[in-house]
């Protein structure tokens, strides 16, 4: 989730899922200055949090498509189509650049 509010790490330990974002500073602080209401200190996956920007760099260059963007396409059918012709597209591209 890209959210780190409370209700979010709630419903994220109630699954059993660790969180991926760090604790914000102000939200951190907050804690802090409550004392030990606070709770402890959140905890978080470093390595998979170093590995979302590569997941939202992807995610931009899909959203570049103005079809995709836009959710023009009327059907699930087509939108995954435009998905899967744009990650083609993506991934021919970046064998090209790495060939030369």
């Amino acid at each position: 989730m890209a959210r780190s509010s409370r209700g979010n790490r709630a419903y994220l330990c109630k699954r059993r899922i660790k969180a991926v974002i760090p604790e914000k500073r102000d939200q951190a602080s907050n804690r802090k200055n409550k004392g030990r209401r606070g709770g402890r200190p959140v905890t978080h996956d470093a390595d998979l949090y170093k590995e979302r920007n590569t997941v939202e760099r992807l995610i931009n260059k899909l959203k570049a498509w103005r079809g995709i963007a836009t959710h023009y396409d009327k059907t699930p059918e087509s939108y995954l189509a435009g998905l899967h012709l744009r990650a083609s597209m993506i991934w021919i591209k970046d064998l090209t650049r790495t060939d030369a």
